[in-house]
């Protein structure tokens, strides 16, 4: 089942001599489950892509369809609830409120929809993240590799269709970066997640079940890696 599509997607800048094509004719579908990376250099589109994929930002023209909702074709208010309550995001910044635990980071989108909190489903998340004992904790007493944790379960705690991770390990080390997308792979098998990375680190995207490089604004190249035994 296709759990998200873009037909024909264009983003452009400018005008005339100075027109930027940031997206230039994407057409892009994610099947539900799937853990693909978005892989480009700087500038090739990519961060423009997540964003048209999130609702953060508008196209010029084409269409994105989340959950089979065209969601360019919602309203602001609509749009925000939809984003909210179907969309996951996981920052390289963390975004984490300072002044709130981490149990208060996490269940922030959810009190923030009026809906009560599913604290079973809670228990799994951060039981698999191994964040038991840092609930109480702020933000400022963790290291980057628990704040990014502490992000996952917020993403994944709305029970979302996509997930969708803005270089995720950008602040973190090697070493820290390897355990990230790993937990990162195993939620998303676990609690049966589509998540959709973007880096302009190809290494990373070893963790991932598909590998789409964009460059220029274009999808250059589209693969699935082989399962491994």
């Amino acid at each position: 089942m296709k759990i998200l599509k873009t037909a024909n997607l264009k983003k452009y800048y400018g005008e005339g001599d100075v027109r930027v094509k940031a997206l230039d004719g994407v057409d892009l579908s994610i099947e539900e489950g799937e853990f693909a990376a978005v892989v480009g250099t700087s500038g090739s589109g990519k961060s423009t892509l997540l964003h048209m994929l999130g609702g953060l930002d508008y196209a010029t023209s084409g269409t994105v369809e989340v959950a089979g909702k065209k969601i360019f074709e919602l309203n602001e208010n609509d749009l925000t609830i939809f984003r909210r309550r179907q969309i996951g995001f996981i920052f390289q910044s963390y975004n984490l409120v300072p002044i709130l635990s981490v149990y208060e980071n996490i269940v922030l989108p959810v009190e923030l929809d009026g809906r009560r909190v599913d604290k079973a489903f809670l228990d799994r998340i951060v039981k698999t993240l191994g964040l038991e004992r840092r609930l109480d904790d702020l933000p400022g007493q963790l290291s980057g590799g628990q704040q990014q944790r502490v992000a996952i379960a917020r993403a994944l705690v709305t029970k979302p269709a996509i997930v969708l991770a803005d270089e995720p390990t950008g602040n973190l080390d090697s070493r820290t970066t390897q355990e990230v997308l790993g937990l990162l792979k195993l939620t998303g098998e676990q609690f049966h997640q589509t998540i959709v990375m973007i880096t302009h680190n190809e290494a990373l995207s070893q963790f991932c079940d598909r590998v789409i490089r964009i460059e220029d604004g274009r999808i250059v190249n589209d693969y699935r890696r082989e399962a491994r035994a």
